[in-house]
């Protein structure tokens, strides 16, 4: 560990070392901010073994992706360090003492809070288990690489709807199991359009998924049968890691996928001189709209600390 790690105070800590994290760190070492990394090393995307859409990175595993980031803030000066922020307190002077599981806490003059979420799975037997694999939940990280297999949507509520026309575009053999929705929480509309987009519709609830050979091969209802499958697509219940946030004061905006600060268009949060990217402003930020926020979050950070520190030199 550098020897000055958590001595003086930094220009930004960014707590968090996913897409978001890093591609903020990335600009503020590039404009010369002293800036420290605290990641728990926990990413979203760790159960997949590929990301997609990233221009320049389609197909790239994700582990890859965060190695060489971490590679490139390195080169500026940043440093990072595997650990876990426990706490965050406002000073009187408007800095932040930033409280470390394992290392010594660190000040600094500014935040970027870039903790993600974590996606909550639906309680059958064997989802979990495959989530990332064949049990998946974006067709625009994963449809082209299951494009034209025995598609399952498994129902979490009435809007799951959405998610089974979504994926009919990359497979025309779509089976959406209720589950635990009844068909009567379906509109006229959802029936008609499921109708047009040729989703088959399966009420009763799912028991299980059959897995043989280490390979979804279908989904088993509770009355004992079984729909042959290879895809299963579920909607997970998104977990906002905001509880830094929500301790420092921010106010928070609570919607159906979860609660998530409030922010103008650079990630800045209602507490002055804290920044969120990622996840952890929406559940629907993929790495590449992730890394963007970081680096919006980032430019704004550091006209701000130039701007603070000219207005201190002509106000003497």
């Amino acid at each position: 560990m550098n020897e000055t790690f958590g001595s003086g105070t930094y220009d930004v800590v960014v707590v968090g070392g996913g897409a978001a994290g890093l591609s903020a760190a990335l600009v503020l070492g590039r404009a010369r901010r002293r800036t420290l990394v605290v990641d728990a090393g926990e990413p979203r995307n760790a159960p997949s073994s590929h990301m997609q859409g990233y221009l320049s990175r389609d197909g790239m595993a994700p582990a890859e992706f965060l190695a060489l980031g971490r590679e490139e803030i390195a080169r500026y000066g940043v440093e990072l360090v595997r650990d876990r922020v426990t706490d965050v307190t406002r000073d009187g002077d408007g800095d932040f003492t930033v409280v470390l599981d394992a290392g010594p806490a660190v000040r600094a003059r500014r935040l970027v809070v870039a903790t993600g979420l974590k996606d909550g799975m639906p309680a059958v037997p064997g989802v979990a288990e495959r989530f990332g694999r064949d049990v998946l939940h974006c067709p625009f990280c994963h449809g082209w690489e299951v494009r034209d297999e025995p598609f399952g949507v498994l129902a979490s509520s009435a809007m799951s709807v959405h998610q089974a026309l979504m994926v009919s575009q990359w497979s025309k053999d779509v089976t959406f199991f209720l589950h635990e929705v009844a068909e009567e929480e379906l509109s006229d509309l959802d029936l008609r359009r499921l109708a047009a987009a040729g989703v088959e519709v399966v009420p009763g609830e799912v028991a299980e998924l059959v897995v043989e050979d280490d390979r979804l091969t279908g989904v088993r209802l509770a009355d004992g049968t079984t729909h042959a499958r290879s895809v299963l697509f579920v909607g997970p219940r998104p977990v906002p890691q905001t509880s830094l946030l929500e301790a420092l004061g921010a106010e928070m905006n609570e919607t159906p996928f979860g609660t998530y600060p409030v922010i103008d268009p650079t990630g800045l949060t209602t507490v002055p001189g804290v920044w969120a990217a990622g996840n952890a402003i929406g559940f629907a930020e993929q790495v590449v709209h992730a890394a963007s926020g970081g680096y919006r979050a980032a430019a704004a950070i550091v006209g701000d600390l130039l701007m603070t520190g000219l207005d201190a030199a002509v106000n003497g």
